[in-house]
């Protein structure tokens, strides 16, 4: 072998030793970028908010889950804003819009709780407001249709009963406003279950109803431990949404049941009733309500009793029924 062909061959190996060499340093790279990718993709993914990256001719180039979830959104976006709020889907969007180079980024952050809350705190401090400023003219009304009642004639006692079940009623919403925007604390104490019962089925008589309904109560005996008054606020509660669904619904009369189980080593009240239905959607909200009449603060206040009390309450549609365990 003559030495130009030696080093032809040399030449030929070395080349071939430099490609092996650029093949396994392109495949090192391509590793390098899939793993530059999936960390750039995790970082998207634990974001809070939906994101895109949009390039200049318009294409979306990046996006996590999220904004896959809400890419009709892009539609509503007016790209010459940098900050903007946007309702979506009965959603609240705060959209901030920056630009990397070639690319925008837009960033979507879902605010629609923090927005309700805002709302919810402002509603409660113009609620308790107007509960103060309420509350000593209805006293004062209160006061005088008791004296009225004592002198007044027979015949016109049924309108004077029913003002005072309306006045019941008003204090009830003062009560409560109150008590929410104040704060639940409670006192408890031992007591007989029947003395609930009593104290329920009294407040049925301050409430104005128009059909015939009958009302069950089981088991109301023994003890257990609790703050009464606000346990009373709780079934009552309970109770007028029963007589206020049947009242909505096409039927004449009606059944409330309330049944208490003592289940192992649990207090567990049974609450249910033949009117319509429940609505869809979240019936705990405070100042929500589908009812005709009510201020949508009974079952968010009952609920946080019942919270306060280190207790549960569960719903069930169909059938309708209502569970309020306590320890």
């Amino acid at each position: 072998m003559n030495e130009k062909t030696k080093n032809i061959e040399d030449g030929l190996k070395s080349l071939i030793e430099q490609t092996y060499l650029i093949e396994k340093e392109y495949k090192i790279l391509g590793e390098s970028y899939a793993n530059l990718q999936k960390f750039t993709q995790g970082i998207v993914e634990s974001l809070g908010a939906s994101l895109w990256a949009i390039s200049s001719s318009g294409e979306v180039v990046l996006s996590n889950d999220k904004a896959k979830q809400i890419m009709g959104i892009l539609d509503e976006i007016n790209i010459q804003k940098s900050t903007q709020e946007i309702e979506f889907q009965n959603r609240v969007y705060a959209i901030k819009i920056t630009n990397s180079m070639q690319n925008q980024i837009i960033l979507a952050t879902d605010i629609t709780d923090e927005k309700r809350s805002a709302r919810l705190v402002s509603m409660g401090a113009v609620a308790a407001h107007l509960s103060h400023e309420i509350r000593n003219p209805i006293g004062s009304i209160s006061l005088l249709t008791s004296t009225l009642l004592k002198r007044i004639d027979d015949k016109n006692r049924p309108l004077i009963e029913e003002i005072q079940k309306a006045i019941y009623r008003v204090e009830r919403i003062i009560k409560a406003t109150l008590l929410f925007t104040k704060g639940v604390h409670i006192n408890s104490n031992k007591f007989d279950l029947s003395k609930l019962e009593i104290i329920c089925r009294e407040a049925i008589n301050q409430y104005a109803f128009s059909k015939d309904i009958e009302f069950k109560f089981s088991g109301f005996d023994g003890e257990i431990c609790g703050d009464i008054n606000l346990l009373d606020l709780v079934f009552t509660n309970f109770i007028f949404n029963a007589i206020d669904a049947i009242e909505e619904s096409d039927d004449e009369s009606g059944i409330v049941s309330l049944e208490h189980k003592f289940e192992d080593g649990l207090h567990n009240f049974y609450i249910s009733d033949s009117g319509v239905n429940l609505p869809s959607g979240a019936i705990f909200e405070p100042f929500k309500t589908t009812k005709l009449k009510g201020n949508g603060l009974g079952l968010a206040l009952s609920l946080e009793i019942i919270n306060a009390h280190k207790g549960s309450v569960s719903v069930q549609s169909s059938p309708k029924l209502f569970t309020i365990t306590l320890p």
